[in-house]
């Protein structure tokens, strides 16, 4: 049996971008504000979600590296990636995808009689559609990428069984639509005029229409936000940490803005990792919204 030479495996896993995982902890929202993590079976399954998606998402960058491959070869980063340049073959990356996607559906199965399985294969489908198809597509495109993270957070609350509010699936949304086009922002500003080159919707898209479309998505994420913040305080009685964690949510929106308008949203793997008002103010959120659900 042969294994993978060493350089060979640091292209696979480079290509696994195993950075993008931060987005998956989107599965522990639904049961951490249905304050159910502290059952270790609960949390259990949640992180079972959290490991299927890493993978799931894992494949999907392998078969959509190689579809990207002449897009990706004429951006000034991504021609960096070892699929564009050739260290991983589009073979291999086809069969990795398929054994990491099967693996995602395996680890999924046994949890709440396949149906997490079944959200599973729903991101599997998305992102597979958004590779071949949905990303050529305006507007289509940045819904799809933000469904994906919607998806994230629908699978934590199927893997535990928690009810999702309605207020909680419209901040999901919309929060996800904002960064999303923070990112197509960022797209455009970086490349300039060979944006089209790497993306087709880029040249469909404008400064001023990504900027409307931010400010309308983180509208409706922080009304919908204030409006289950007060949902959650009433189903608590006197409780007023929710009302209070509306503080650092909105900060953390309009920092994340300002750092849009810096050119910064390309990665938003990259933002939440290096920016530490920003993560400064998550964790404020986390505890003041831990309170509350606990209290």
């Amino acid at each position: 049996m042969s294994f993978p030479s060493a350089s060979l495996a640091r292209a696979l896993l480079q290509t696994a971008r195993p950075k993008q995982w931060v987005k998956n902890v989107l599965v522990f929202a639904a049961p951490g504000a249905a304050g159910v993590l502290d059952d270790p079976s609960q949390l259990g399954r949640t992180v079972v979600a959290f490991v299927a998606l890493c993978l799931a998402a894992s494949g999907t960058y392998f078969l959509n590296d190689a579809l990207d491959y002449h897009a990706d070869r004429s951006h000034p980063t991504k021609r960096h990636r070892p699929i564009a340049a050739d260290a991983v073959s589009a073979r291999l990356a086809v069969a990795m995808f398929v054994l990491l996607e099967l693996a995602a559906l395996a680890v999924a199965a046994p949890i709440n009689d396949f149906a997490l399985a079944l959200v599973i294969l729903g991101y599997i489908v998305l992102t597979v559609s958004y590779s071949v198809w949905l990303k050529h597509e305006p507007v289509i495109d940045i819904a799809a990428v933000a469904a994906g993270f919607v998806l994230r957070a629908i699978a934590g609350g199927v893997a535990t069984g928690v009810e999702f509010s309605d207020w909680f699936l419209i901040v999901a949304a919309f929060g996800s639509l904002f960064m999303v086009t923070g990112k197509r922002h960022a797209e455009l500003i970086e490349l300039g005029t060979s944006s089209g080159a790497h993306r087709s919707t880029l040249d469909a898209y404008s400064t001023s229409f990504l900027s409307f479309v931010r400010a309308f998505a983180a509208s409706i994420a922080v009304t919908a936000y204030c409006l289950w913040a007060f949902e959650g305080l009433a189903v608590t009685g006197d409780d007023e940490a929710f009302r209070i964690s509306i503080i650092p949510f909105v900060l953390a929106i309009l920092r994340y803005a300002y750092l849009i308008e810096q050119g910064k949203g390309g990665a938003p793997e990259d933002i939440v990792l290096s920016d530490r008002v920003l993560q400064v103010l998550g964790l404020i959120w986390v505890i003041v919204f831990a309170v509350g659900v606990n209290v």
